[in-house]
């Protein structure tokens, strides 16, 4: 599996940072910045995709894996909502981003614009992903990479232009929640497009997918939220990687999902004391590994426990329920864990997102 996350490993480089607290960004330079990636034939409204449903299934696709077809595995899996991984830069200290840091994938038309083209004419769309753990400790996310605030900007209304995109995912791991500089510049960005957007009239959130613990957000992590309010940037969804937690003992995963969402709960409260309890349930995610992850079989998302996510997720009405990652969806390697291409399951092809896809409002 690309991600190799460890959340021990996360909180090891992430436990001190401190916070920078920025200056919310103003409308008038996003517009700026967004004016040179703005085509005329992106502009009429008539090419806009529509918002996401209140609740969707978006699995992540896994950008890097060239031997599987996009376009095609939405329709055979019954998943009409991807979660695209990943964006980032080719090399440190760079502004532009490519599909996989891949400079032969910019984020162009040419490059899976056909793809994301097919499943928005079958009713669904993708959600592009900055970061996941190879950028984020390789300085190769954008916002890490980039120092210039209105460039980032551009970057992703760019996305927005290109692929009439309605939602953009930035996933934050390892080393990138110590870097204090970046994690304020991806905040000050997403003011800076949210302004943008408004201004040209684009439907635009902003989902932020971080490492968590079974009680909930840690420190550094919480950190990334307390810096986007500070920064007035306007957060959807918190997404909760409720897998790899690498403690050494048999977790219950369900459980794990269930109490980690209730903590993440109890901190948004804190961070947006005003918001009706439904709302803050509703801007939790969750994302699992399904089958055996990358610890091995202590940490095992069964085909069981799929159907008790659905329905508790359901119930708590949250917005969004993932996985990691589409490819894996299949009983190909029964036994193995973290495979990139198999869940380690005896389980039907698609079997997870079968389920899942029930999800989606």
């Amino acid at each position: 599996m690309r991600r190799q996350a460890t959340l021990l490993a996360t909180l090891a480089t992430g436990a001190t940072a401190l916070l920078a607290l920025g200056i919310t960004a103003t409308g008038a330079s996003a517009s700026t910045t967004g004016s040179s990636t703005t085509g005329a034939a992106t502009d009429s409204p008539a090419a806009f995709a529509q918002p996401l449903p209140y609740q969707v299934f978006a699995p992540y696709y896994e950008m890097y894996d060239s031997s599987t077809d996009l376009a095609a595995l939405s329709q055979q899996s019954g998943a009409r909502y991807l979660s695209l991984a990943f964006l980032q830069t080719a090399v440190s200290g760079s502004c532009t981003a490519y599909w996989d840091g891949t400079t032969s994938e910019p984020i162009a038309p040419a490059s899976y614009g056909a793809d994301i083209a097919d499943i928005q004419r079958h009713g669904g769309n993708v959600i592009p992903s900055f970061g996941g753990y190879s950028a984020d400790t390789t300085n190769t996310d954008i916002a890490d990479s980039c120092t210039s605030v209105p460039s980032i900007a551009q970057v992703y209304e760019s996305l927005i232009t290109t692929y009439h995109v309605t939602r953009i995912d930035l996933d934050v791991e390892a080393t990138s929640l110590s870097n204090t500089a970046g994690i304020n510049r991806r905040n000050e960005a997403i003011a800076m497009t949210e302004a943008w957007a408004a201004e040209h009239h684009r439907q635009i959130q902003f989902s932020y997918t971080l490492p968590t613990f079974p009680t909930g957000l840690p420190a550094a992590e919480l950190g990334v939220l307390q810096n986007a309010v500070a920064d007035g940037a306007r957060i959807s969804t918190v997404n909760l990687l409720t897998f790899d937690y690498y403690f050494g003992t048999q977790q219950d995963m369900v459980a794990d999902t269930e109490s980690a969402a209730a903590g993440l709960f109890g901190q948004l409260q804190a961070l947006y004391p005003t918001t009706p309890a439904r709302q803050l349930w509703h801007m939790i995610g969750i994302t699992e590994m399904p089958g055996i992850d990358d610890f091995g079989p202590d940490e095992t998302f069964s085909t069981t426990d799929a159907v008790t996510i659905l329905d508790w997720a359901r119930h708590q009405g949250i917005g969004l329920i993932s996985f990691w990652a589409l490819q894996r969806d299949n009983g190909g390697c029964p036994g193995t864990k973290g495979a990139g291409t198999c869940s380690g399951l005896t389980q039907p092809t698609w079997y997870f997102s079968h389920v899942f896809e029930h999800f989606t409002s």
